[in-house]
């Protein structure tokens, strides 16, 4: 039940705040209203053409949050956080999955896919091939080959860098 209205409370300021995001110069890339311990905080995470900075998030910030105090669509008390979404940033809407075809992405899997090896450690590394927008699968090359990962089978993807370990 309180997980539906986290949902919720996302959507509702991802609406309140995406013009005021966008005037800025900015795209809204997510926004997360999550419990952490005993606190809430609700997480807006901005990326632009450019690297965001610090001066950014807090102009952002700024702007948002005489919209968030007017509208009050948080009943609770919550920390506000804004953030660029990094170079392994997360990847957990269709339009992040669409934006990042042709990036490379680790996948966590809550259970190896039957009948792909690949995913025996629950973990696979891949250049993103395509989104499927209606059954939301993607596909990865893996290993000189094409695997499809079925959006249920995914608990976390991120952007992979190799940071040249």
């Amino acid at each position: 039940m309180a997980e539906k209205k986290t949902k919720n409370t996302a959507a509702v300021v991802t609406e309140l705040i995406a013009e005021t995001v966008v005037s800025l110069g900015f795209e809204l890339w997510d926004v997360e209203y999550v419990k952490e311990g005993a606190d809430m905080y609700l997480r807006i995470t901005i990326d632009g053409p450019e690297t965001i900075d610090i001066e950014d998030c807090e102009t952002v910030s700024r702007a948002v949050n005489p919209i968030l105090d007017e509208a009050d669509p948080i009943d609770e008390p919550y920390m506000l956080e804004v953030s660029s979404p990094g170079i392994e940033r997360q990847l957990r809407t269709p339009k992040h999955f669409e934006a990042c075809t042709g990036e490379y992405v680790t996948i966590k899997l809550f259970s190896a896919v039957e009948g792909i090896p690949e995913t025996a450690d629950k973990r696979v590394t891949g250049k993103l091939k395509a989104f499927d927008p209606k059954s939301k699968d993607i596909t990865i090359e893996c290993g000189g080959r094409d695997i499809t990962i079925p959006w249920s089978s995914m608990s976390r993807t991120n952007i992979y860098f190799d940071f040249g370990s």
